[in-house]
């Protein structure tokens, strides 16, 4: 199943309602599902089957320096039946913790300052002809419940391997999924039957990525603050940088001019030190959008100043909504 986001991020730039707000849908997910029974499903039920892969285990407790991103682990499944034993079904997700909370300074000096001293990452002063990018994307999209008050996030893990004229390849494979608390993972537990199957983890799925015109970052602050939509304010700058860092391999110089161009953008607080759902230590800032009640997290490498993740969350009642992040990122010649 595809969610806004995704769809945007596999179309790219040919996207052409890449500037659109995406209005909410006027019946839920579930009730869709519902609607398509005759078309083989039955009552929202998906039909994929679970598997043993654990997205999150006790493993992924991470703390650093006062942050920390915390998940209740998830068991397995019946090696009998195949079933999802009953904790199975997911884990909760507990939002990153910043090192500074409602006291945020302004990010602008810090990101400066950040850009100042970026040392190489793995893959400067190396080449290829695909772009590689490993990600996993949390929340896209959200399942909800009939009275609104349960909601399930859907998971899914990307390698991506783009050549300069956009053509390549994509595989990815569905994760179990993830709940912003413990009574919605209770409730879609009681409701297995009718709510999502979706702790399988299929056979990955390739696709062939066709060409598109990409036009890659360069050192040039007027040339990004374009590519970043600067003037539509710092939550479309926030997706922009997503993007970026999710098609390109982006050079030690760009990214120190991105750096910049967010440190003149508006609205963007500092959080300090966090650590993302993988465990990597990082610096975030955010951007609280009161207007539509949303907030935008960017976490980067402290060293290379590279995007370690990007988070959107909804402030209330849910503080859920989808989260990315980059495992990895290098130029190969191989085409996966």
């Amino acid at each position: 199943m595809f969610g806004a986001e995704r769809t945007r991020t596999l179309l790219g730039p040919v996207d052409p309602a890449r500037d659109t707000a995406v209005a909410p849908p006027l019946v839920s997910a579930r009730d869709l599902i519902d609607r398509a029974g005759t078309a083989g499903l039955a009552a929202g039920r998906r039909r994929v089957r679970p598997t043993r892969r654990l997205v999150l285990t006790a493993g992924t407790l991470a703390v650093a320096a006062g942050a920390v991103a915390v998940f209740q682990p998830i068991d397995g499944v019946n090696p009998e039946t195949g079933d999802l034993h009953e904790a199975a079904q997911g884990s909760v997700l507990v939002p990153v913790a910043y090192q500074f909370g409602s006291d945020a300074p302004a990010a602008g000096p810090h990101l400066r300052a950040l850009a100042g001293k970026l040392v190489d990452a793995e893959y400067d002063n190396r080449g290829g002809r695909y772009m590689y990018h490993h990600t996993k994307l949390w929340g896209d999209p959200v399942m909800t419940s009939d009275d609104g008050r349960f909601h399930v996030a859907f998971a899914d893990e990307t390698r991506t391997w783009r050549a300069a004229d956009g053509t390549g390849n994509q595989t990815s494979v569905q994760l179990e999924p993830q709940y912003p608390d413990q009574e919605s993972r209770d409730y879609w537990r009681r409701n297995l039957r009718k709510g999502p199957v979706v702790g399988g983890t299929p056979a990955p799925a390739t696709i062939p990525l066709p060409p598109v015109e990409l036009t890659p970052p360069r050192a040039d602050r007027s040339q990004l603050r374009e590519l970043l939509k600067t003037g539509y304010g710092a939550g479309a700058v926030s997706k922009e940088v997503s993007r970026i860092y999710g098609d390109f391999v982006v050079p030690r110089r760009t990214r120190g001019e991105i750096l910049r161009v967010l440190a003149d953008v508006p609205g963007f607080r500092w959080r300090g030190q966090v650590t993302d759902r993988v465990g990597r230590k990082g610096v975030a800032v955010t951007f609280d959008d009161r207007e539509h009640d949303a907030q935008s997290l960017l976490i980067f490498d402290p060293q290379t100043g590279g995007l370690l993740a990007h988070e959107q969350l909804t402030l209330a009642p849910v503080r859920m909504s989808s989260y990315q992040v980059i495992l990895d990122t290098a130029w190969t010649d191989r085409l996966g």
